[in-house]
């Protein structure tokens, strides 16, 4: 057979493995398993059941899921946006940092206290399970939304604590051990990383933000695939100058989240698809790292199973009530953000350092990692909807919106306000004439209601969860706000 056959039926391998993988989140919304999980264990069942797939290095793997990583930190940043992450900074900053390291001390002392494994392994493991993926518990909800701040908060907590972990891996990893000596290089280079990382994605963020505004460029399609390269460069940078570029690239996405700037929409749905490609990658190429051999032996997947029950039943939910008392949330939000802690790729790309740093019975630990994290999704991800539904969390159903209506523009608009009606809202219930709380010189010219435009009538009737397009000056920013959303 020609290199050219080959190459051709490779192509076809790779395709319809994507193609499944792209249609297994069909299969998630009746089976409420989360679809990373199905292809997780496709990739694993397939390199353990085809003799010509090869298990990939270890160096490729952590190389391609730290790209995708950073694909899906940055887009994860995007959709969140300063306003909501602002609204959020305290519970997140706790959850991400003083979460993270109450998880890994709470977990490491029962892995070596119960499990009888050493103190620096047990350190590692604890470390590799601490970061969560509320992408999974999102998947698993389906087009079901949560509410509220426990919705931000989770979103926020897994995009802090990913390179929180990260970093504490990469530390623990170089010192090689427990010392004095080692927690003191361990505690300088993880709070190195976290400088070095918030600063590059502080002023990384705000040089994108500037050069998508100032530079144009001779094709749409060349927008999203610059902001794809200034995240691969804050990366870069921020690797090099020993910081976290996970922490850059996230802290860069927020700033960028909701500031204006050409081609916004279309930059925004690509890195959305590219983030959607990297999970999908991840997640295969760690499968192919998954020998189920090694997670048939009772000293592995008994162990896992015991760390994943403890960890999601008492030391989540501990760790979680103590950060979250300052927030001051609802008790059914608190209760949701400590039980919807689900692991996910990170978990097992921490799981692979430990392999790379050949630490005794590495082979052993990485197989607790995993079956930790399959737990955490096939248990906890399956149960998500009924807990939400049980402590009836605020959610509403966000369907697909297919078709767009807009208007190209040459010039940036001046004084275009896209709002969401909030309840109890002045404008809430009330027709568009009687707004006496409107500005005389604003002008609603669109009103979205689920999903359909609404004709715009002085009698027409708005009400709660209305999106409307106003015209009006920049100064009346703060009375349209009032109008529409008080409070915010």
């Amino acid at each position: 057979m020609s290199d050219s056959y080959r190459f051709a039926g490779l192509v076809l391998i790779v395709a319809g493995a994507g193609l499944l993988a792209v249609l297994s989140n069909r299969l998630t919304e009746r089976v409420r398993v989360p679809a990373p999980l199905l292809v997780l264990v496709a990739a694993a069942v397939a390199v353990n059941a085809v003799p010509d797939l090869h298990v990939p290095s270890e160096h490729l793997v952590e190389r391609l899921v730290s790209i995708a990583l950073v694909c899906i930190l940055f887009d994860g940043g995007l959709h969140m946006g300063w306003p909501r992450f602002r609204a959020a900074l305290a519970p997140i900053a706790m959850l991400g940092v003083l979460g993270t390291f109450l998880t890994v001390a709470a977990a490491a002392a029962f892995i070596h206290v119960v499990i009888g494994i050493d103190w620096f392994p047990a350190l590692l493991v604890a470390t590799a399970i601490s970061p969560t993926d509320p992408a999974v518990v999102f998947s698993v909800l389906g087009q079901r939304e949560v509410s509220g701040r426990s919705g931000t908060i989770l979103e926020g907590e897994s995009g802090a604590n990913d390179p929180v972990g990260i970093a504490l891996m990469a530390s623990l990893v170089t010192a090689g051990g427990l010392s004095a000596g080692a927690f003191g290089h361990i505690a300088g280079e993880f709070a190195l990383q976290m400088v070095v990382g918030v600063l590059v994605g502080v002023l990384g963020g705000r040089a994108m933000l500037w050069f998508m505004r100032a530079v144009p460029l001779p094709g749409e399609g060349l927008y999203p695939l610059r902001t794809a390269a200034c995240a691969l460069i804050l990366f870069g940078i921020a690797t090099l100058a020993h910081g976290s570029g996970f922490l850059a690239v996230f802290v860069a996405g927020i700033l960028l989240g909701d500031a204006r700037a050409p081609y916004k929409r279309e930059v925004e749905r690509f890195h959305s698809a590219l983030a959607s490609l990297g999970e999908i990658v991840a997640f295969i190429m760690l499968g192919l790292t998954v020998d189920l051999h090694e997670l048939a032996h009772t000293d592995v997947w008994v162990p896992g199973l015991v760390i994943g029950v403890v960890v999601a039943a008492v030391v989540r939910p501990v760790v979680v009530g103590l950060c979250l008392v300052p927030a001051r949330l609802r008790g059914n939000e608190t209760r949701f953000v400590q039980f919807a802690g689900l692991k996910g790729a990170v978990p097992i790309l921490l799981g692979s350092f430990i392999l790379a740093a050949r630490v005794s019975g590495a082979e052993r630990l990485y197989g607790i990692v995993v079956v930790v994290v399959v737990f955490s999704v096939l248990v906890q991800g399956s149960l998500v909807p009924t807990v939400a539904k049980l402590l009836q969390l605020p959610m509403r159903t966000v369907s697909q919106e297919p078709w767009a209506v807009g208007v190209r523009l040459a010039e940036e608009p001046e004084g275009v306000h896209l709002l969401t009606i909030t309840a109890g809202a002045p404008a809430d219930g009330h027709r568009i004439e009687d707004l006496a709380a409107l500005p005389e010189d604003a002008w609603i010219s669109i009103v979205v209601r689920d999903n359909r435009l609404l004709p715009v009538r002085g009698d027409s009737r708005l009400q709660a969860g209305d999106e409307v397009l106003v015209i009006a000056d920049g100064d009346m920013r703060d009375a349209l706000t009032a109008t529409f959303r008080p409070g915010s």
